[in-house]
């Protein structure tokens, strides 16, 4: 299963785009993940606070380990994401559902990264969990 091994490893997750609107997907993802024991660490200049958690204006903003980058944001502006997450030493970055970028993803593949594209972390931890591979 795709992000299997992502998902079991890792447990400090940075948001890209998370957004402090309940009604977001990135919100509701974030919450699930959080809910499900995953540190949430939210990166958004325009916010202050997500989830209870203090909000970063950029990756290399957080002053604390990333295992893994989630991705919010438009295809166009993944590279920069993934040059930051190999910057800050992630594990991987998944980039959510309508988030893809093949040059970006071999780029963080080439930098040892493990790489989730075009699919929600949300469903994937849900499927993982419903066959208890988790």
């Amino acid at each position: 299963m795709q992000g299997a091994n992502l998902l079991k490893t890792c447990k400090t997750i940075a948001v890209v785009g998370l957004s402090s609107s309940p009604w977001r997907p990135s919100y509701g993802v974030s919450e699930y993940m959080q809910t499900s024991g995953y540190r949430i660490i939210p990166v958004n200049p325009k916010e202050t606070e997500v989830l209870g958690e203090k909000a970063w204006p950029t990756l290399d903003d957080v002053p604390e380990p990333v295992d893994l980058v989630n991705i919010f944001r438009q295809s166009q502006h993944v590279p920069e994401i993934v040059e930051a997450a190999i910057r800050i030493g992630a594990k991987g970055v998944w980039m959510q559902e309508g988030v893809i970028h093949d040059e970006a993803a071999r780029r963080a593949r080439e930098a040892g990264l493990d790489v989730v594209m075009d699919r929600c972390i949300l469903k994937e931890h849900r499927k993982l969990a419903d066959t208890s591979l988790l």
